[in-house]
């Protein structure tokens, strides 16, 4: 019996170092309100971010991240495009902006902080999307993300 443990001993500390071992690898982590996102340091090819306007009508920021995966995954911040209209207009479309705002969270579904997608122009497959509070977030998003792929080493980010 106590040869048996014997023979058994190094295939347990074969597997007990493989399991630290996988544990050790660089891993990419975003948490976020809408989910979480998690990736091997080492499959990221690139990080991006770049500004457009959707319609005239909404400013989108977004960080990108690509990955050797067919998976990929996009970061948003979303806000509405106002005209520069100055004085009380402008006040006034802050004010609109704010009571529709007031008004999605009392409904319990605040559009504003949801991933709004159009099916089929606005669908794509393979892509995963997250859509932030805040600009500051995807700073720290792509922040986060570039050093892991520069550095090769670990990074997280937690977005509140």
């Amino acid at each position: 019996m106590f040869h048996r443990l014997l023979l058994l001993l190094p295939i347990a500390l074969l597997l007990a170092s493989a399991s630290v071992s996988q544990a050790q690898i660089p891993l990419f982590q975003a948490k976020l309100p809408g989910g979480a996102y998690t990736v091997a340091v080492r499959a990221i090819i690139s990080v991006s971010t770049h500004e457009y306007v959707v319609d005239g009508a909404a400013r989108v920021t977004e960080v990108n991240i690509d990955t050797a995966g067919s998976l990929a995954v996009r970061f948003y911040f979303i806000e509405p495009t106002t005209p520069n209209l100055g004085g009380v207009g402008a006040a006034s479309i802050e004010k609109v902006q704010q009571i529709a705002s007031d008004l999605g969270e009392r409904a319990g579904e605040d559009v504003w902080k949801k991933v709004v997608k159009s099916y089929p122009t606005t669908t794509h497959a393979r892509t995963v999307e997250y859509r932030v509070a805040q600009k500051e977030h995807l700073t720290r998003i792509f922040q986060a993300a570039d050093e892991a792929l520069r550095l090769q080493l670990a990074r997280s980010v937690t977005v509140p």
